[in-house]
Formats: structure tokens, sequence, C-alpha cells
């Protein structure tokens, strides 16, 4: 299973996110489905204002945390927010 974890530095403190599955290989019972790996390394690298995954470490975003957990990740400047679950479940539903 492959999964990708963003590591959320908040001076003093920090908090992960990502963790979710990304893809199955093909012996899982669930392979196959859209392309959720490209989608989250993507849309991560549109919030973060970046045109290539290693040009991301040390740039600045917003975070949309509830209940303790980050549900999303915003661009520092533009209204543009990245809902992994809600992305997700639209890719699903397009398939």
């Amino acid at each position: 299973m492959l999964t990708a974890w963003l590591h959320l530095d908040y001076g003093g403190s920090g908090q992960g996110f990502g963790g979710y599955v990304l893809y199955l290989p093909s012996d899982y019972a669930n392979h196959g489905g859209p392309n959720f790996a490209g989608h989250f390394i993507f849309r991560c690298m549109q919030i973060a204002g970046v045109d290539s995954w290693d040009k991301i470490k040390g740039k600045s975003i917003r975070v949309y945390i509830e209940d303790g957990l980050i549900k999303g990740i915003g661009h520092i400047v533009k209204d543009d927010w990245f809902f992994p679950k809600n992305e997700f479940e639209q890719l699903n539903a397009n398939q």
C-alpha cells in the first residue's frame, strides 16, 4: 500500500498531513480505481505553489484543523484548499 505524508512545522511543534491510501498493489482486493497518488502529489504541489515535488520543502501553507486533525491544506494566499477525503470521494464518483 502506498501512502504519503507532509510533515508540517509550526515553529516549535508540528503535525503530519496525509496517510491516505494512494495506491493498492494488484494483489489487493480493491486494486484499481482513480489515480489517488498522482492527485495527492499534484494537489500538494499546487497548494505549496511549486512545479516539482523537490521544491515543496520549506513552503508556507495554511491548514484546516477539525477535532485536532488536519482535514485540509490551503494555499498561503489564494483561496485554494485541498481536502483529500472530499476530492477522493469525487474522483471515485466520477469513475
